[in-house]
C-alpha cells in the first residue's frame, strides 16, 4: 500500500508578497542555479535555434577533451589552411604562416571569438571541418544535448546548425565543473595575437567588468539568431549559468543579462529544509520488534526558495508499507517530496533511522492476531 504523509516544513520568509515570476525579452531562456540543481526560468528552453557564436562552446569543450585525452597539448602548434584565414566575421586574424599553439587558439576561440582559430582547431583534430562537425554532433548526444546539431564549428549561419538553450547551459556547466584549470580563460577580458587585433582583442561578455561574480561563457550574433549569451556568474557559495538568446540589439543583451543575474541572486534564498539523521516521519514496520521506524534524510538537503514567498514550504513523505522487517538502518525506504512555490517539485530519498529487527514468534503472533482482528472483527465492532 502507498502511504503518504503530509508535512509542513517550518520555513516562512518573512514577506508581504509572493515571488514574480520573471519576464525576460528573450526569445527563449534557461537558467539554472548550479548549488542546488534548480531550473530558475525555462523559456522555449528545448527549442532548436540558430546558436551563433555560442555553439563555439561545443568546439572548446571538444578541444578540451583532447587535452584531457593527451592527444594534444597546449604547447602543440596547429597549421593555419587557406580556409581557415579566409574566414570572415570575428576572427584573431590568423595568417597561413603561422602555427598558432592550443593554448593560443584557446584564447582566440574564447576571448576574440575567432572563426578562423575554430576551423584550425576543427581541421587540427578531425582533419576537415565537416569531419569535426560531425564529431560535435555525435558527441553531443552522448552527453546529453538532445537539441544540437552541428554542420561547422564556429557557428557560421547554417540551417543545420542548431542548439537549444538547454543545451547550451548543460555544455557551459561541463566546461566549468570538468575543466576548472581552462575555464578560468574565459573571465580574461583582451587577447591580442601577435598585436594584430587591436580593436578585436576584447572580451564581449558585457557581464564580466560589473562586478557582479560575472566569469564567462560566450556571446553570439548573427542576423537570424539576434544577440544572445552564454553566461555565467558566482556569488557567494552559489553559482548560476544562463542561456538566453533572440534579444534584438547588443545594449538589450547586456541589460537582459544584467538583469537576470541580479533576478537570480536576489530573488532566490538557500535555505536548509531538512537536516541530515532529524526525523521528518515515521513508517509502520510489519512483523518488527518495533511497531515504527523513523524517516531521516541521509545529508542535508537546501533548497532555493523565492524571497518573496510568505507561505510555508510544504513536504509530503511516500513509501511503500508497511515496511516488512528486518528494517536495515541507513537504507532507502521512503522519498521526500518537497512544494516551493513557483518552483518544480523536489524529491530526496529518506533512509531509516535505526534498524528494526524482525520480532519473535510471540511477537509475530500478537501482530498477526491484530490484524486479523481488524480486518474481520474490527469493522464491525460496536461503538464504545
Amino acid at each position: 500500500m502507498l502511504h503518504r504523509l503530509r508535512l509542513a516544513l517550518i520555513l516562512l520568509i518573512a514577506a508581504t508578497l509572493p515571488a514574480r515570476a520573471f519576464e525576460t525579452q528573450a526569445t527563449a531562456a534557461w537558467v539554472y542555479d548550479v548549488t542546488t540543481h534548480t531550473v530558475l526560468m525555462d523559456k522555449n528552453a528545448d527549442e532548436p535555434v540558430p546558436p551563433a557564436s555560442m555553439s563555439k562552446l561545443m568546439t572548446i569543450n571538444m578541444l578540451f577533451e583532447a587535452l584531457r585525452d593527451g592527444r594534444v597539448q597546449l604547447d602543440t602548434s596547429f597549421a593555419v589552411s587557406s580556409r581557415a584565414k579566409a574566414m570572415g566575421g570575428s576572427t584573431m586574424f590568423l595568417q597561413e604562416s603561422d602555427r598558432p599553439t592550443v593554448e593560443e587558439l584557446i584564447h582566440g576561440m574564447i576571448v576574440n571569438s575567432g572563426n578562423d582559430a575554430c576551423v584550425v582547431v576543427a581541421e587540427g583534430l578531425a582533419g576537415t571541418e565537416e569531419a569535426f562537425a560531425a564529431q560535435m554532433t555525435e558527441r553531443g548526444k552522448a552527453l546529453g544535448l538532445t537539441a544540437s546539431t552541428f554542420a561547422n564549428a564556429s557557428g557560421w549561419p547554417d540551417p543545420r546548425q542548431r542548439m537549444s538553450m538547454r543545451d547550451l547551459g548543460i555544455i557551459a556547466r561541463r566546461l566549468i565543473e570538468e575543466f576548472p584549470e581552462y575555464y578560468p580563460v574565459f573571465a580574461e577580458t583582451e587577447f591580442n595575437y601577435k598585436d594584430r587585433a587591436p580593436d578585436n582583442r576584447f572580451n564581449r561578455n558585457p557581464l564580466l567588468k560589473l562586478g557582479i561574480g560575472a566569469d564567462g561563457l560566450k556571446t553570439g550574433h548573427t542576423s537570424e539568431a539576434g544577440y544572445g549569451l552564454v553566461g555565467s556568474a558566482k556569488q557567494g557559495d552559489r553559482r548560476i549559468i544562463f542561456a538566453i538568446t533572440g534579444l534584438p540589439s547588443e545594449t538589450a543583451r547586456a541589460e537582459e543579462a544584467e538583469r537576470i543575474v541580479a533576478w537570480a541572486f536576489r530573488q532566490f534564498a538557500e535555505k536548509t529544509v531538512a537536516k541530515a539523521g532529524v526525523r521528518v516521519a515515521e513508517a509502520e514496520v510489519f512483523l518488527g520488534e518495533a511497531a515504527t521506524v523513523g524517516l531521516v534524510p541521509a545529508e542535508d538537503l537546501r533548497l532555493l526558495v523565492p524571497a518573496l514567498v510568505q507561505d510555508k514550504v510544504e513536504a509530503e513523505v511516500i513509501y511503500k508499507g508497511p515496511l516488512m522487517a528486518p528494517v536495515e538502518a541507513g537504507v532507502p525506504v521512503a522519498e521526500l517530496v518537497i512544494h516551493v512555490p513557483g518552483l518544480p517539485d523536489h524529491q530526496v530519498q529518506l533512509v531509516a533511522e535505526a534498524p528494526v529487527a524482525k520480532a519473535g514468534f510471540l511477537g509475530r503472533l500478537t501482530t498477526a492476531a491484530g490484524a486479523l482482528y481488524d480486518r474481520y472483527l474490527g469493522a464491525g465492532a460496536p461503538a464504545s
